[in-house]
């Protein structure tokens, strides 16, 4: 008989599921602490094993050249990280960061494989979020192209907000630059701003959402786009 372990936080990915299948893959599952600024994976890694992550997150990190990076996708509770195996794929196209310390359910690669073949309603899903991640990849390379550096600023917020499951959070503006890739005055000046206009508060490194309607408002349309793409599609 399986039992499933005890769980902090939900997936929305997993909780989609029929109870049958959630029910099995959930007693298959280990949980693990994800920790802030951990490197799971770094871009060209073989990927062991998958997370759907329950109360942490995780920035997905392109590497541009040498010295630069750039943040392409954030992971929290609606997805999971490890995607590129359901198409017979086991390298890691981008690093994989802690961004938000917390919860996931962790697979190998052996037995999520193993689970996958046994589950279409699993197989589906995770297709049907792989079209959202590849939708969202592409909002953010026209975000990252077109956009001011404000609304980008807000619109990650925005984002993060939504996966950090609270209005607090930490983050410095030397991690801020090297995830929007701009440089480190560009989102002090941009931080200012919002502060200035009360959408949020943010002291060394801690920024607290204070409007979060104001906030959405002084972020570009891509922020909107998304959620949209995500609940047209997972619903």
């Amino acid at each position: 008989m399986l039992f499933a372990p005890v769980v902090t936080g939900t997936n929305h990915l997993l909780t989609a599921l029929p109870h049958d299948d959630y029910e099995h893959l959930l007693a298959s599952c280990e949980e693990t602490e994800l920790i802030f600024a951990e490197a799971l994976y770094r871009a060209g890694d073989l990927i062991s094993h998958v997370y759907f992550p329950t109360t942490g997150f995780i920035s997905l990190v392109a590497p541009v050249d040498s010295g630069h990076n750039l943040e392409v996708g954030l992971i929290g509770n609606e997805g999971m990280f490890g995607l590129p195996l359901i198409l017979a794929v086991d390298v890691a196209p981008f690093s994989a960061l802690v961004q938000g310390a917390g919860r996931a359910l962790r697979l190998s690669k052996s037995v999520f494989l193993r689970e996958l073949e046994k589950s279409t309603a699993l197989q589906l899903e995770l297709k049907r979020y792989f079209y959202v991640v590849m939708s969202q990849i592409a909002q953010t390379a026209g975000c990252n192209r077109f956009h001011v550096v404000e609304a980008r600023l807000a619109r990650w917020l925005l984002m993060t907000h939504d996966r950090a499951q609270s209005d607090q959070f930490h983050v410095t503006h030397v991690l801020l630059a090297y995830m929007l890739g701009v440089r480190r005055v560009g989102i002090t000046k941009a931080a200012n701003s919002l502060q200035k206009k009360e959408l949020i508060s943010y002291r060394r490194g801690d920024i607290k959402i204070l409007d979060r309607v104001g906030l959405e408002a002084a972020s570009c349309g891509c922020y909107q786009t998304e959620k949209e793409i995500y609940e047209k599609i997972l619903g």
